[in-house]
Parts: C-alpha cells; sequence; structure tokens
C-alpha cells in the first residue's frame, strides 16, 4: 500500500524521537516532531542489562508516542532501535513490554544498518551535489560514519562510542578538567584509528554532523562567536575554544553560554571529547550541519519500499551473486515455494510472508560456498551475523531461520510459537526444494496443498508417485520428520478418473 502520512520512531541511547510526515510526490514533508529524553543508555548496568528506571522512562516515552501515532496503519509506521538495544542482555524481555506500550514492532538494527538510514536523511536534507560527503552522527552509545554521493552511501561504520557512554565512562560525577578530557579524545581517537586509512583513501569534500550532538556543539560555537570569523557549523578552532572554557569552567553546568540546553547539557562533554577526536584523527578543519538524520532516512527507506525500491531486495540479489547462488535452481524453488503458500492461503498470503518465503527461497543455497555438508546451517549463521542493509535484526532472525530449516530435522525450531505462520513458509520451502531435487526444468504433475487441523496435506497422482519412487520415499521420510515434532503431513495420492 502506498500511504499519505507516515512515521519514523528512533529509540536512541539518548533520547527517543518520533517524526511524522506527509509524502507528497515521493517527498516527505514533516507534519509533527516528538522528543524524550529518555537516556537509556545511562540505565545500561555493568553487565549489561538495563535497569528498572531506564526501562520505565522508555515505556512512559512509548505510551506517550503511541497515543500520537494512534490511528495509523501497521504498514506507515516504522520502528528502529539502536545501540543500546543491540547490546542489552535482557533487550528480548523489554522488547514485548515495549511494543505493548507503543502499539508497533520494534526493529533492533545493527550498526551499518543504522549508518545506512543515518546518510539517507542526512542527504535528503542537504542540497543536491555532485561531490562526495563524509557525514558522522555522534549518538548516546554509537558513532556512525558514511561517505556517499547523492543519496548513496559507499562507506559506512558503526563505532562503539556515544555521548552519554562516554559522559558516564569518562566524566561520571559531570566534572571536566583537562586530565579527563584528554582520556577521552585517546580512548575515542583509538577507535577512529581502525577506520581512518579506509576513510581517507576514498576521501571526502565535504563535512556534515547529524542529530543531538552535533546540533548542540554546532549551536554553542555559533550563538558565542566561537568559531574564527562568525563562521557557522563546527570549526576546529571553536572547539579548541569551547574545551579551554569548559575546563575552565570545572564542568557543563558550569559553562554559562548562551545555546547549552537543559537536556542536551548532561551529554555534552562526551559529545564534545568525541567530536574533537574524530576533528583530529580524520584531519577535519570545518564541518556543516544536516537537520536530516536517522528518522527522516527511516521515512524515505518506508516510502521506498512502497514503491517497489526496497533495500532488502537489492541485498538479497547482491547476497546471491556473492556467494554464487544457482539462479535457476533458485528460481524453480522460489515458484513452487510461493505457488504452495499461495494454497495455503486460499489464494491471499499476507505481504510479509510472500517477501519472507521468496527471500528464503533465493538465498537458501547460500551456505553450499562455504561447505555442501550442513550447507543449510552455514546458510543460516551467514544471515545471522552479516551486514545485510534494510534488515533489522529481527528480520534476519527470521530469514536465518527459514534458511535453517529448510533441510534436516525441525526439532531445532521448536522455539517458533504453534500458531506461527513461520510454519507455513517452512513446508513451502521443503516442499519446493524437495520436488526440485532433481535440478533441472522437468514439469511437475498437478498437485495441491492444504492446510489440517495441526498440519499440511499433499496431494500428488498416484502414478507420478509410483514412477518416481525416489522422490515417494523422501515424501515418505518427510512425513516422519514432521510427525516427530507432533504435526501431521499427509501425502494423498490421487488416481486418475477413466473416461467412459
Amino acid at each position: 500500500m502506498i500511504y499519505e502520512t507516515v512515521a519514523a520512531v528512533d529509540l536512541g541511547s539518548n533520547s527517543f524521537r518520533l517524526q511524522v510526515g506527509r509524502v507528497v510526490d515521493d517527498q516527505i514533508y514533516i507534519l509533527d516532531s516528538m522528543k524524550e529524553p529518555v537516556r537509556l543508555a545511562s540505565g545500561l548496568t555493568a553487565d549489561k542489562r538495563l535497569d528498572e528506571a531506564a526501562q520505565a522512562r522508555a515505556l512512559e516515552a512509548l505510551r506517550r508516542f503511541g497515543e500520537r501515532l494512534g490511528g495509523l496503519d501497521g504498514g506507515a509506521v516504522r520502528v528502529v532501535a539502536t545501540n543500546t538495544l543491540r547490546v542489552a542482555k535482557n533487550a528480548a524481555e523489554f522488547l514485548p513490554l515495549a511494543e505493548a506500550a507503543l502499539g508497533f514492532p520494534i526493529e533492533i538494527i545493527a550498526g551499518r544498518e543504522e549508518a545506512r538510514l543515518i546518510y539517507i536523511g542526512a542527504s535528503h536534507s542537504l542540497p543536491m551535489a555532485a561531490h562526495k560527503r563524509l557525514v558522522i552522527d555522534i549518538g548516546g552509545g554509537s558513532t556512525e560514519f558514511i561517505i556517499g554521493k547523492r543519496h548513496e552511501p559507499q562507506l559506512m561504520e558503526s563505532l562503539y562510542m556515544g555521548c552519554v557512554s562516554y559522559t558516564l565512562q569518562f566524566f561520571p560525577d559531570r566534572k571536566f578538567d583537562k586530565k579527563r578530557l584528554r582520556e577521552a579524545q585517546i580512548a575515542a581517537a583509538k577507535e577512529i584509528e581502525l577506520i581512518a586509512y579506509d576513510y581517507q583513501r576514498l576521501g571526502w569534500k565535504e563535512a556534515i554532523g547529524s542529530s543531538g550532538s552535533a546540533r548542540a556543539i554546532a549551536d554553542v560555537l555559533e550563538l558565542n562567536a566561537l568559531n574564527p570569523n562568525g563562521e557557522s557549523g563546527i570549526t576546529r578552532e571553536g572547539l579548541d575554544r569551547l574545551c579551554s572554557l569548559l575546563i575552565k569552567a570545572g564542568s557543563a553546568e558550569a559553562l554559562d553560554l548562551p545555546g547549552v540546553k537543559g537536556d542536551r547539557l548532561p551529554v555534552l562533554p562526551g559529545g564534545i571529547a568525541i567530536m574533537s577526536a574524530i576533528f583530529e584523527e580524520l584531519g577535519i578543519e570545518r564541518m556543516t550541519y544536516a537537520d536530516g538524520a536517522l528518522r527522516l532516512g527511516v521515512l524515505y527507506d518506508l516510502l521506498g519500499r512502497f514503491h517497489h525500491h526496497d533495500m532488502r531486495d537489492s541485498t538479497v540479489a547482491q547476497f546471491r551473486r556473492r556467494y554464487q547462488v544457482e539462479a535457476d535452481q533458485s528460481e524453480r524453488v522460489e515458484a513452487t515455494a510461493l505457488s504452495a503458500l499461495t494454497q495455503l492461503a486460499e489464494g491471499a498470503p499476507s505481504e510479509d510472508d510472500v517477501q519472507f518465503l521468496s527471500w528464503a527461497t533465493r538465498l537458501h543455497e547460500i551456505g553450499i560456498s562455504v561447505a555442501h555438508n550442513a550447507y543449510h546451517k552455514h546458510g543460516a549463521y551467514v544471515l545471522t551475523y552479516a551486514d545485510m542493509p534494510g534488515f533489522s535484526k529481527k528480520d534476519q532472525a527470521r530469514l536465518a531461520m527459514l534458511v535453517l530449516g529448510h533441510r534436516g530435522k525441525l526439532e531445532k525450531l521448536s522455539a517458533i510459537p504453534a500458531s506461527d505462520s513461520a510454519w507455513k513458509l517452512v513446508f513451502c520451502l521443503r516442499l519446493a526444494v524437495l520436488l526440485h531435487r532433481t535440478r533441472d526444468d522437468r514439469l511437475l504433475p498437478a498437485w495441491s496443498v492444504k492446510l489440517l487441523g495441526n498440519g499440511f496435506q499433499l496431494e500428488l497422482p498416484a502414478e507420478w508417485l509410483a514412477s518416481n519412487p525416489w522422490t515417494a520415499a523422501a515424501l515418505g521420510e518427510e512425513a516422519a520428520i514432521w510427525k516427530q515434532i507432533g504435526r501431521e503431513y499427509l501425502v494423498k495420492s490421487r488416481t486418475a478418473r477413466k473416461i467412459a
């Protein structure tokens, strides 16, 4: 479907943000924005668990967001969570509570996926340019670095350092002095050194800062004339002057300067330390600011899905090429699997089920490039841990589960709830793979499938089963495999009618 109103929610490590936009001629015009300074990252305990206070703040903010999003269709809203929920060990327990409070599913996205979406958002808020841009986004728990041209990112990385985490680590009592600043800068520099060579080799013409830390620093420098010659944005000289003023004041709270806003004040030291290290390590002299970031990127990515420019399709195609998947075989399997799904859904399968089954059929053999033995396990491993632009971690887990389940025993899928539509997808994929074991273009007989009370029924012509004993035996083994997990799998033979 195509929607006139779309919304994005960014569950960041420092702030939760909501943005609602109106779609007009493939452009998004912002209608409403909300921000809640939840500081989720400050609630991470030493053993990387979200404490109860942070969870309570988050749930309260999500309830308010849910009220604003009331009435919007699920397809028009995308909710993404970033670094803190990536690393929190109890994220899986917190997520259902968060989704219930908000009223929409939440995707935990990988660092490079966050970087991709940030670049899309930043590029759509800047004038179009032919040169390469370096976009840097200092978040609460991670910092993203992206080089791209126009709306296409070319190099993406996410480093585990953010304004909240660095403030807590290096300025825990909010005191700011030269020694602490230097320790924070050195720690950030060590992280940046890991990527500096590749970024400087690719190069860029213009450096852009996005999101809260860059905006806060730019505001302070501009409003207090700390940049040389009245320049806008962030300059190296301006940063040095700001650091000197902070050291002299002893804390951000004691820094009596216009532009230092209350909700950004507590995490300003960490953001300044990281930004100054970035300037030093990457040789940046000046940085401008972009209003668009993750939320706007999410909205434009969502818009692309409406117009069948889904980044996930591009990622799947790229994985097929990278792992040298035999295209003819995957296309045979895809056609048969989708036919089975359509029959099971009585002609109206959900778009989500069709997408995931299609992707799974195209990728089910990627593990063969590692080793043929247990290749389904290799494929599932790759899909679980690889960077897959456009996919959330939940999407990747579902896709990996389908690939893992397309052959072998089914006990390994015992965690899937009995009512989950994933069982239909597993059945369709396994059936299609089995029917195309010959890996050629021979025609299949007329066949049909349908749902049973606790399983599936497959019907094939009796004469075809008799003339294909290898497949008939494999279907018998398949029925036994499903029986082991308590599900029916009935293979019914159909005798041809005699014409008098």
